[in-house]
């Protein structure tokens, strides 16, 4: 489906990001498949659109949505089924059916790690914020966060400044600044390595409620989530949660137990959390998933050395007990999104593969239904 179609689907009333979601995962056919499994309101909504444009108060929405990305270069709207639609997001169970995006596509293309913490750190977390970001930055990660004030926006600015990439997920419309105080870092991330997301339309001002849901896109887009210093009730906590729900990889900073601004991190390493002392922690954790993406820009002799089975799908050399996301996988064998998610549920369905922490892993025979 085009982006015209989806800013549509985005616009309908009385459907939510959820039931969407849920709908778009039967795979209807447009427009047909869509109008038989819509609700009544936004499929008479959706008759209207299609039958009587001129009509439809979605028409001159979605039109000046589609001219925003038209008029100027570094913006774009993206969907699923875009060539740049980063497909870790399709795996979360409500993943936002358009990101308003302004900058460098290219940020999309290394391995992600979410980077959050406390609005508010000490003079030791903003320095933990500032040199994991950067080590991450210049070892090929892209640190992803929300542009906060504190631990956020201070990761973010350090792995730009270290030449690396960074993506800022925005709680409001993508050209609002917020906080007003980051209108720096939010121009930056606009320029060569950086870019903004949100799945709010232009002009959308920020609002407390949007913040809770915009943590779902930073997670979701990242293999894992590094909190660096969190208080006992600090939003960064939600942001583990909803990493954890993901399936992604929680790691955490401890510190002195006297440290106000160290409780979180001290509880999310009890209830599991990885204990982080460096940068290798994570990478020891993370760098098989993302490596495996990696494993495709590789001379192509090296590809030929993985053992196949012509009987088994393809899919199938490329998973191991060691859990390779989608968008690894997406990359490996070549596939669509789509195409390979259909086909991770037929090779679930038969017992042979199951989802684990940070994507899909093969089972042994002895593990099979």
């Amino acid at each position: 489906m085009s982006a015209r179609e989806w800013l549509v689907l985005a616009r309908l009333p009385g459907l939510g990001v959820g039931r969407l979601a849920a709908l778009a995962a039967l795979s209807p056919d447009w427009p047909a498949g869509w109008l038989a499994v819509l609700p009544e309101t936004p499929a008479r909504a959706l008759r209207l659109w299609l039958d009587h444009p001129g009509r439809s108060p979605l028409t001159t929405r979605v039109e000046a949505d589609l001219a925003w990305s038209e008029a100027v270069p570094h913006r774009h709207l993206l969907h699923a089924g875009h060539p740049r639609w980063p497909a870790l997001l399709s795996q979360i169970a409500d993943p936002p059916p358009i990101l308003w995006a302004s900058g460098d596509l290219d940020a999309l293309a290394p391995p992600r790690l979410a980077m959050v913490g406390s609005r508010r750190p000490t003079r030791e977390g903003l320095g933990n914020a500032t040199g994991f970001a950067r080590e991450l930055a210049e070892r090929g990660w892209c640190v992803v966060s929300g542009m906060a004030l504190g631990v956020d926006g201070a990761a973010q600015q350090a792995a730009l400044e270290a030449g690396g990439a960074s993506i800022a997920v925005l709680g409001s419309g993508i050209d609002v600044v917020y906080p007003p105080r980051h209108q720096a870092l939010h121009r930056r991330l606009q320029e060569r390595g950086g870019l903004l997301l949100s799945e709010h339309p232009p002009g959308t001002r920020a609002r407390a409620g949007f913040f809770p849901r915009r943590n779902r896109i930073v997670t979701g887009l990242s293999l894992g989530v590094l909190v660096v210093e969190a208080a006992a009730r600090s939003g960064s906590l939600i942001s583990a949660r909803l990493a954890a729900e993901q399936n992604r990889e929680v790691f955490a900073l401890p510190g002195s137990i006297h440290n106000p601004q160290a409780r979180g991190c001290l509880q999310l390493i009890r209830e599991g959390a990885v204990l982080v002392r460096q940068v290798d922690d994570i990478l020891a954790e993370l760098t098989q998933w993302a490596g495996a993406g990696m494993a495709a820009m590789a001379p192509s002799g090296t590809a030929e050395a993985v053992e196949r089975d012509d009987d088994d799908d393809p899919l199938l050399a490329w998973l191991s007990d060691t859990p390779t996301p989608v968008d690894a996988l997406v990359a490996l064998a070549g596939c669509g999104v789509g195409d390979c998610q259909r086909r991770l549920l037929g090779l679930e369905l038969e017992g042979r593969i199951a989802q684990a922490a940070g994507g899909w892993v093969r089972l042994p025979p002895d593990r099979r239904a």
